[in-house]
């Protein structure tokens, strides 16, 4: 389609029924949920495991042919933990896997087929047991993976840095840098003295932006009409 034909009511009708799952049947599987979460197609978000937390105001964007995973196992006789900070934006295809700990600070962007784990799963010499080399993953404050990035165990990502898409890191990132390529390797240092725009600022007041995305929604859909969205999912033309 070139555009959306659906009408404003059925759009606040799904967002309504989106939020009811979220608190019914997504909430639950967490250790603990933050306020406000912005989950799109939340039954492709899938929990496995204890200890898995996300702070305030998260957006995770899943998709049916794209699912998010988050996966915690047990490991000698301790339960393996993930924690996400306030203000994160999750894409599709993300897989967060941990057997000790994954740490991810507040403000952090993952873009689309991300994969985080702080396990390699079995050793290199006996790989009939798993979980053999385990090291724990911290992604600091306003981290922002580009697409398909591998975070492999152990390492650490500074504050603020950029990891350019397709990058394999292996070893610890500084602050404020951009790295790239495989192994990562930093190609570019940031301005640390430089304003800095925070996902956070998008919530400073979060009922203004929430209001404002329903006006938005009003904008674009208000005259839409229930015949022509009808029309379109059964007989679309090149007009829509």
């Amino acid at each position: 389609m070139r555009k959306n034909n659906q009408p404003y009511f059925i759009k606040h009708c799904l967002n309504w029924i989106n939020r009811a799952y979220i608190e019914r049947f997504l909430r639950p599987q967490f250790d603990h949920l933050g306020k406000a979460p912005h989950v799109f197609s939340p039954q492709h978000l899938v929990v496995f495991g204890h200890k898995i937390s996300i702070g305030d105001h998260p957006h995770i964007i899943s998709a049916s042919d794209n699912k998010i995973r988050l996966t915690t196992w047990p490991n000698k006789g301790k339960q393996a933990s993930i924690h996400i900070g306030d203000h994160c934006l999750i894409s599709p295809g993300n897989r967060i896997s941990a057997a000790e700990s994954v740490s991810i600070g507040n403000n952090v962007m993952l873009a689309a087929n991300c994969y985080i784990s702080d396990s390699d799963w079995h050793g290199i010499y006996n790989r009939t047991r798993p979980f053999r080399c385990t090291k724990p993953v911290i992604l600091e404050d306003n981290v922002w993976l580009g697409e398909r990035v591998i975070v492999c165990k152990g390492v650490t990502i500074g504050e603020n840095s950029v990891i350019g898409a397709g990058a394999v890191v292996t070893k610890n990132i500084p602050a404020n840098v951009v790295a790239a390529g495989n192994p990562a390797k930093i190609i570019k240092n940031i301005d640390p003295k430089r304003r800095m725009l925070k996902r956070e600022s998008l919530f400073l007041d979060a009922e203004h932006y929430h209001r404002n995305l329903d006006e938005l929604d009003k904008y674009t859909l208000g005259n839409n009409s229930w015949w022509n969205w009808l029309r379109s999912l059964l007989a679309p033309t090149k007009d829509d």
